[in-house]
This record gives structure tokens, C-alpha cells and sequence, in this order.
């Protein structure tokens, strides 16, 4: 049986938690949420990992490379309608 994954992660209980930022030209948004500096470390490195696997494709399409940047974050903060950013949602014919 397959596991069913939220649409919408659970956010993290306390008021203040660590964001993944992405940035592609002027353009920055949350990437993603963690509750501590540890995992939102460890989803940058994979974002990175995935937009260097891709780098040539992305140089080829003339694309801003994202860059992702790590801070902490208040609840308040979030925007409502948020939702997690793909590493590669630009590939989708977008940009983050």
C-alpha cells in the first residue's frame, strides 16, 4: 500500500522555525520549512545537488541558476497561501 503525502506539510508547533529561501534573478520565495537549522541544512544541500546535476540543461535554456540561503523564520511571516517549492519547479516551464 502506498504512503499518502499531505499536499500541505505540517508546520513546525513553535512560533519561529528555519526556512529554506530560494532566489532566481529578483525573485525570492520559501523553498520549504523545518523546525530545526540541521534539516533545513540538509534540503538546501539537496536543492543544490539537484540544480548542479541540471546545471548544463539550465545554462542552455539561458535560466537565472537559483540559489537557496538559510533563515530563521517567525510563523507570522509565512505567507498564507504558501506551499513547498520542487527543487526543479522551473523545469515545469515556470520559474520558482
Amino acid at each position: 500500500m502506498s504512503e499518502i503525502i499531505p499536499l500541505r506539510p505540517a508546520l513546525p508547533k513553535s512560533d519561529t522555525f528555519w526556512a529554506v529561501f530560494a532566489s532566481q534573478g529578483r525573485r525570492t520565495v520559501i523553498a520549504n520549512i523545518y523546525a530545526t537549522r540541521e534539516e533545513a541544512e540538509a534540503d538546501r544541500r539537496w536543492r543544490e545537488g539537484q540544480v548542479h546535476a541540471y546545471i548544463l540543461f539550465l545554462q542552455s535554456e539561458k535560466r537565472n541558476i537559483p540559489e537557496y540561503r538559510i533563515e530563521k523564520i517567525k510563523r507570522s511571516d509565512l505567507p498564507r497561501k504558501w506551499t513547498p517549492l520542487p527543487a526543479l519547479g522551473m523545469l515545469r516551464g515556470g520559474s520558482i
